[in-house]
């Protein structure tokens, strides 16, 4: 690994000279050459070094939000960026976006003022360390999800996990479902052992479905032995291309649940609720939503009367199939890759 806030180091033996990308650039071929740990982390990495067996370990929660263009509504980047807006903290990690963003298919926005350019801002994809409420650190990777190496990125986050005393990793995202926007927001949880989500019901059966970084992380920390859970929010899908407040409102409750962490939530329930306002105003606007609103209603509340616990819907009243949530997520990229850039 680097040497804390050096990414490349003089005992390193040079790139592979046939490594380079199409403009003539080399690409970083190891885990660790795709990140620079910053001085910030020095206090961690002490920490670690010293460590004689695992139960020393300082237990960290590592936070994540990269869904990318699987979370719907945004719900996870916005929870991500919340908590960063409301929590003191500080970059103990750089990766190189350069080498792991296709610029092309998430074209970064210039300034442009009277007859030339100003500034770029480019992709960015880094490791806060965060204290919660209660002065409890954790960590939290936060910003564009990987088009290129996943393999090598994904070993290069498990890296800093062991280095930093990482214990356990929590995805937040969000997927499309037919439910609507007037009943609680539900959740899919998901995690490399059925221990740390017992409490949350088991819906599907195996399927399959578009992968993302977040999918191949928790599966490759799973087989390192580290704990990795998730959170899927539910949203509605005629809101899957808008922001949905009260998807990462629910992101961040079910995270303080599941690992103790107390992360501010006043800013978000505000927002959903001024959400749900507007929502409701404009769906008033049309009969036909205002029909199909009630359908989802009917179809939500039938099922959630057969259970003890809330769950999802499927077009017909009951819990959609795994081909059906296949379909549904596959539609909802393909709507991603055919918007507008703008």
């Amino acid at each position: 690994m680097p040497r804390a806030g050096c990414a490349f180091t003089a005992d390193r033996p040079p790139p592979d000279p046939e490594a380079v990308d199409p403009g003539g650039a080399p690409v970083p071929q190891r885990p660790e050459d795709l990140v620079e740990v910053l001085p910030p982390a020095e206090p961690f990495l002490i920490r670690e070094a010293s460590v004689g067996s695992p139960e020393q370990r300082r237990g960290l929660v590592l936070v994540h939000d990269l869904a990318g263009e699987f979370d719907a509504a945004h719900a996870g980047a916005l929870a991500g960026a919340h908590l960063l807006d409301a929590l003191p903290n500080e970059v103990i990690a750089r990766f190189d976006a350069d080498a792991l963003v296709d610029y092309r298919g998430h074209r970064p926005r210039i300034v442009f003022s009277g007859d030339r350019y100003e500034s770029i801002v480019s992709p960015e994809i880094a490791l806060y360390a965060l204290e919660d409420d209660a002065g409890t650190p954790f960590l939290l990777l936060h910003g564009a999800e990987p088009d290129f190496a996943w393999e090598r990125f994904v070993a290069a986050v498990i890296g800093l996990v062991d280095r930093l005393g990482v214990t356990s990793v929590v995805a937040l995202h969000a997927f499309p479902m037919p439910v609507p926007h007037t009943r609680p927001v539900t959740v899919t949880a998901h995690a490399t052992r059925r221990q740390l989500i017992e409490s949350y019901p088991v819906y599907w059966g195996e399927m399959r479905v578009p992968g993302s970084v977040g999918a191949l992380l928790e599966m490759r920390l799973g087989q390192a032995g580290v704990d990795a859970l998730g959170i899927g929010a539910h949203v509605p899908h005629y809101l899957a291309q808008a922001t949905y407040p009260a998807a990462s409102l629910t992101l961040l409750e079910h995270l303080a649940e599941l690992t103790g962490l107390h992360v501010p939530t006043e800013t978000l329930r505000e927002a959903a609720e001024a959400n749900r306002t507007e929502v409701d105003e404009q769906i008033a606007r049309s009969s036909e939503n205002t029909a199909v609103v009630a359908a989802l209603e009917q179809q939500f509340d039938d099922f959630t009367a057969s259970r003890e616990e809330t769950g999802l819907l499927g077009f017909s009243g009951q819990m959609p199939s795994g081909d059906e949530l296949g379909a549904q997520i596959e539609q909802f990229l393909a709507e991603q890759d055919d918007r507008p850039t703008d």
